[in-house]
């Protein structure tokens, strides 16, 4: 949520910011919302300065044997106005708040001005795209083959979209978490977090999902929790409502389920594991001091960079232009995975600087070396989601006679098996 102040000293700067978002949101509302609220403020400030004065007048009035009925009269008229000041100041802000909640963050100055995500600029790559002497298959093809999932029955439990991992399968997909986990925690000094898998109304408006991204999320509204769409949600909202007493910055990792709603366009886009409404992810969250946040961002990324270097994925990172970040992003990366049996790229991880924007929606603050207390900044990237990486694992180690040999560092996670084997006829 952006700062008040900021917009009413800087509408322009704010105005300009947004165009650069298309967003289609109009401060003007706000800063009409902020001069009544602040024109009611200094009324009832007024009245109670008053009313002060003429409650010192009478005690000397009694104790003086004057009659004080009419002066009394007017002090509780006095409340009453007051008290209808204060909840018309309530109203606004509540009101105010409301209009805060649908305005995305303004872009860092370094993030690129663009339409969508053909703006979007490539800031450098990492290993080569894998040539075959055979024709390549799609995780699908390789997967069924080898008995790692059955999506018809994954369908039919829960329909389209929700991913069955059988054996080996299931297996692989438990390697990868424990490795990730492993190389957060013990190389990038990262603290693990097991949060809960539903959160509260007001949990996801703190990190930004909502209101905006409402129907993209699973709801249960007899209870009013929501299914998380990122570990990202819970971890950030630890501190929500406190005054962080821990030295920052604070690190922390997760593995939990992702449930989304959204499922894209039929197709080869979609196939398979590569758009789902249920999948697995190891997620980074930060607290960092606000004046080293953009120096955490490349950390962070260097640190989801790490992950796929030592699994030896090709893979690519991109500076996302003003029109593709998220609502809730000042400055954006994504990284991308090669996968050859779609000869595309797969976006597998978003590291992102929030600067203060969910701490102020979410009410997270810490006392700065000066002692004044402030809000903090926060930070958050898949590092990383599982499907995508699942994808281009197969795709990538797959060989001429349908096995597909794993990243050497997974092996001890699988029990020393170094390859999966098609299933025997």
């Amino acid at each position: 949520m952006l700062d008040v102040k900021l917009i009413r000293e800087n509408p322009e700067l704010v105005r300009a910011g947004l165009k650069t978002r298309h967003s289609p949101v109009d401060v003007s509302a706000v800063l009409e919302l902020d001069e009544r609220r602040r024109a009611a403020i200094t009324e009832a400030d007024q009245l109670k300065a008053a009313r002060n004065e003429i409650s010192k007048k009478i005690g000397a009035l009694k104790k003086a044997g004057e009659d004080t009925t009419d002066i009394q009269r007017q002090t509780r008229e006095m409340g009453e106005k007051i008290a209808a000041l204060d909840a018309q100041v309530r109203g606004i802000e509540d009101e105010q708040r409301q209009l805060l909640l649908a305005i995305p963050n303004l872009p860092h100055e370094s993030v690129p001005s663009g339409e969508d995500a053909l703006d979007n600029v490539v800031v450098r790559e990492w290993g080569h795209k894998r040539t075959f002497d055979f024709e390549p298959k799609d995780h699908v093809a390789l997967g069924e083959a080898l008995g790692l999932f059955d999506f018809e029955r994954a369908a039919r439990m829960s329909g389209a979209g929700f991913p069955l991992f059988t054996g080996p399968g299931a297996r692989l997909e438990r390697a990868l978490i424990q490795f990730m986990l492993d190389l957060h925690t013990t190389k990038h000094g990262y603290t693990e977090i097991s949060p809960p898998y539903v959160v509260t109304t007001a949990t996801m408006t703190g990190t930004g999902q909502l209101p905006k991204m409402a129907d993209d999320m699973y709801h249960a509204p007899i209870d009013d929790l929501w299914l998380i769409p990122t570990a990202e949600v819970p971890v950030t909202n630890i501190y929500r409502e406190e005054i962080i007493r821990e030295p920052l910055p604070l690190k922390f990792v997760a593995h939990t389920p992702c449930f989304r709603r959204e499922a894209g366009s039929a197709g080869q886009a979609t196939r398979g594991l590569i758009r789902v409404h249920q999948f697995d992810k190891v997620e980074l969250v930060q607290f960092v001091p606000p004046g080293t946040s953009y120096d955490a961002l490349e950390g962070l990324v260097a640190d989801v960079e790490d992950v796929l270097q030592t699994l030896g994925v090709t893979y690519r990172v991109l500076q996302l232009c003003s029109g593709d970040m998220s609502f809730a992003a000042a400055k954006c990366y994504d990284v991308e995975l090669w996968a050859p049996g779609h000869n595309g790229w797969l976006e597998d991880s978003s590291c992102s600087n929030f600067e203060a924007f969910q701490a102020r929606r979410a009410n997270i603050r810490w006392k700065n070396p000066e002692g004044k207390t402030e809000f903090v900044h926060t930070l958050n990237g898949s590092g990383v989601a599982l499907s995508r990486l699942y994808v281009a694992i197969l795709e990538n180690g797959q060989q001429a006679d349908g096995s597909v040999v794993l990243p050497e560092v997974l092996r001890p996670y699988m029990g020393g098996i170094d390859r999966l084997v098609p299933k025997k006829k």
